[in-house]
């Protein structure tokens, strides 16, 4: 990945706009990568890679409770045969 400062973006963001048409570009601040510049596509793109989701105490869509509590309840059954 192609490392840019903060400095470089301001003063040539074209340059730093081609080069994440390209592919991913980190924009460095402090010397640390803090950002990461890359075209609408290849943001979409990951979005849609990896659907998981987690969830907090409570906020468990009651469908997917359903098919899960069963399962977690065969699991611990099986821990407790295995003592």
């Amino acid at each position: 990945m192609k490392l840019f400062t903060t400095v470089e973006l301001v003063r040539d963001l074209k340059a730093v706009t081609m080069a994440a048409d390209r592919q991913p570009v980190a924009i460095t601040h402090h010397r640390k990568p803090r950002y990461v510049l890359m075209t609408f596509e290849d943001f979409q793109n990951i979005r849609k890679a990896d659907p998981r989701r987690v969830y907090g105490p409570g906020e468990t869509p009651a469908e997917l409770a359903e098919i899960i509590l069963p399962e977690l309840d065969k699991l611990i059954e099986e821990g407790k045969k295995g003592r």
